[in-house]
């Protein structure tokens, strides 16, 4: 078995590389097997047999309750730890006490910082807006601060009635309207998390040439947090990119300093020449912007409770979370984890009805990420030709004109035809 490492901050990855995958729950078990398939032969097609996956299972969910007594076995960390790169379907979330939630402890205990969600659309598949080829974003999603620090306290709580004492005694709080009948939440945002965050984006843009990256908050309300993100991710752009990006931060003090006029020719001058603009936009206010003004956007940066509002809004504009890819990473340490971004869909497990491009797309971003980007343009490229026929899952292909509903097993035996 051959792993990937890290050396001189770069991925190595070897020709023939092991990556740990987490089968998932409901139906995880049809769309893992069909995605591996079709990795299988784009790795095979692009580099002439050169290069291979050794697939090598590991245990969370339902099945590894089952077998081992444990929602997510110590051995299954041991081996994220070790391969660094590996991908999971969707899983089960234990009911009671003990885990919130397996994808959170994931995401917490190898520190997957960002959460990357590129979404972008497919032509053939039917959009709720009129222009979806203008939808075309790369969201970097903070991902272990914010509401993912899971610090509550259930009202009628001692602990509640202790953290609301402290409140008011200590702190001064006056403005808690119920305090006997509230619960209580705590939201921290620090200046290293938001600082890995958004150099992650921006060097992610610069790599990609894309054209800007947005800083998404609500820092008009949340002042001290999310005016926190904006503020400091403002100045890991300035500091650290300097001659690289020219932020908006940057245009209102020319502006201040100097007028209008000058601070708008400072901006012209910044995109001819290609500089990477920064920007900011209140959460509320770009959800609004996504449907009217996509074109816009490229990279988002924010934290995490708007970035899932922000994902899941942006995916429903290109046709559904089920074409919806999804990787959590730790670019220090090179750890990544890729995944299916919907559930485990019990309704429909086990009819071979599900729709698997969520978790295959996903696959093409790890694909990408060990720089084995050729074989990740195969499967996309297949995909394309496969959508522009009217070839899909029946969730999909329902929507169609002239649409050919395939079964998932089908849906990926069609998509090798295309590779």
């Amino acid at each position: 078995m051959s792993k990937v490492y890290m050396q001189d901050g770069r991925l190595v990855v070897p020709d023939c590389v092991t990556i740990p995958f987490i089968e998932g729950d409901g139906v995880g078990a049809e769309i893992t097997p069909v995605c591996q398939k079709i990795v299988n032969e784009a790795v095979k097609l692009a580099y002439g047999g050169k290069r291979s996956i050794e697939w090598k299972e590991v245990l969370a969910g339902g099945k590894a309750f089952e077998k081992t007594g444990e929602w997510l076995p110590e051995a299954t960390m041991d081996a994220f730890r070790e391969y660094l790169v590996g991908i999971k379907g969707p899983l089960t979330t234990p009911v009671g006490g003990g885990i919130r939630s397996l994808n959170v402890a994931l995401r917490q205990t190898l520190d997957l910082y960002v959460c990357l969600r590129p979404v972008r659309w497919f032509k053939g598949v039917v959009s709720p807006v009129k222009e979806p080829q203008k939808v075309d974003m790369h969201i970097f999603r903070e991902n272990t601060e914010d509401i993912y620090a899971g610090i509550e306290w259930e009202q009628g709580t001692p602990e509640a009635e202790k953290f609301y004492t402290f409140l008011r005694d200590e702190m001064g709080v006056t403005k808690v309207r119920f305090p006997k009948t509230s619960s209580f939440g705590v939201k921290p945002v620090s200046v290293e998390g938001t600082q890995r965050l958004v150099r992650s984006a921006i060097s992610y843009a610069l790599e990609h040439q894309l054209p800007s990256v947005t800083l998404v908050h609500k820092g008009n309300i949340m002042k001290f947090t999310e005016g926190g993100f904006k503020r400091w991710g403002y100045e890991v752009a300035e500091k650290e990119f300097a001659g690289k990006t020219f932020t908006m931060n940057q245009y209102e003090k020319v502006k201040k300093d100097l007028g209008e006029e000058s601070a708008k020719a400072a901006l012209a001058e910044a995109v001819n020449t290609g500089k990477l603009i920064v920007k900011d936009c209140i959460a509320d206010a770009f959800l609004q912007n996504t449907l009217l003004i996509p074109e816009e956007y490229s990279v988002i940066a924010t934290l995490n409770l708007n970035g899932d509002y922000i994902s899941d809004q942006l995916a429903a504009m290109v046709g559904g979370i089920g074409i919806a890819p999804g990787a959590n990473i730790n670019y220090l340490t090179g750890h990544a984890i890729f995944e299916a971004t919907h559930g485990t869909a019990p309704n429909i497990a086990g009819k071979n009805i599900v729709n698997p491009c969520s978790l295959l797309l996903s696959s093409v971003m790890m694909l990408e990420y060990l720089g084995w980007k050729e074989a990740g343009q195969l499967i996309t490229g297949a995909l394309e030709k496969a959508f522009g026929e009217g070839k899909a899952t029946n969730d999909l292909a329902r929507f169609m004109p002239d649409g050919q509903s395939l079964g998932t097993v089908e849906f990926g035996d069609c998509v090798i035809d295309f590779l």
